[in-house]
């Protein structure tokens, strides 16, 4: 069953996001190979873009720097020209989520590159900004701690218990509520497919 976009499109364009819909992961990933043709792209930890294959389609008319892949990743940032990333969770409302450890993801999207995109699949998207946070939370973070191997209270019971426990991947909270001036272009690619989680 295909999904309306038009809530959260309406939002994001308000908000000043540029907007893309695709039906497919595919087709996203098409578009994405020919709108960031040239640029050097960093790549945000990403189990959407992971399984999406953009590190290899995008690295062959690109410079792709992905600390999943490349150990001076962290070192490299000043290089990027493009940022590419997903979100944790997407509200309907405008707003884009990410909880974040290491801080990979959520500081190249707030300062730094002039591109930044944002992939986001139909299972990311929640009605408003407080279901988004509490997705973010109880569904994203507990199933990367459990990809990750973390022993947080998290892996056992997938809900999140605001733990003090030295595997916690939930370090910062990120929420773009607008493009941010220094980058000239920021988009979100609404995907009508489950991508990641």
């Amino acid at each position: 069953m295909r999904m309306n976009f038009s809530t959260i499109r309406t939002s994001l364009e308000k908000n000043r996001f540029a907007v893309s819909c695709f039906a497919t992961a595919a087709e996203a990933a098409e578009h994405l190979e020919g709108s960031l043709r040239g640029e050097t792209i960093g790549f945000g930890g990403s189990v959407t873009l992971r399984d999406m294959g953009l590190y290899d389609r995008l690295g062959k008319a690109n410079k792709v720097i992905w600390h999943w892949k490349e150990p001076d990743a962290k070192e490299r940032f000043p290089e990027f020209t493009a940022y590419l990333t997903s979100v944790n969770a997407a509200a309907e409302t405008g707003e884009l989520v990410n909880i974040d450890g290491g801080g990979n993801r959520v500081a190249a999207s707030i300062y730094g590159p002039k591109t930044v995109i944002f992939v986001v699949g139909r299972n990311k998207i929640c009605p408003d900004l407080q279901s988004a946070i509490l997705r973010a939370r109880n569904v994203a973070s507990p199933l990367n701690a459990k990809r990750l191997e973390r022993k947080t209270p998290c892996v056992r019971d997938l809900t999140c218990h605001d733990c003090s426990s030295p595997g916690r991947i939930c370090g910062v909270m990120s929420i773009h509520m607008r493009p941010l001036s220094g980058a000239a272009r920021t988009e979100v690619a609404l995907i009508d497919e489950d991508v990641g989680f």
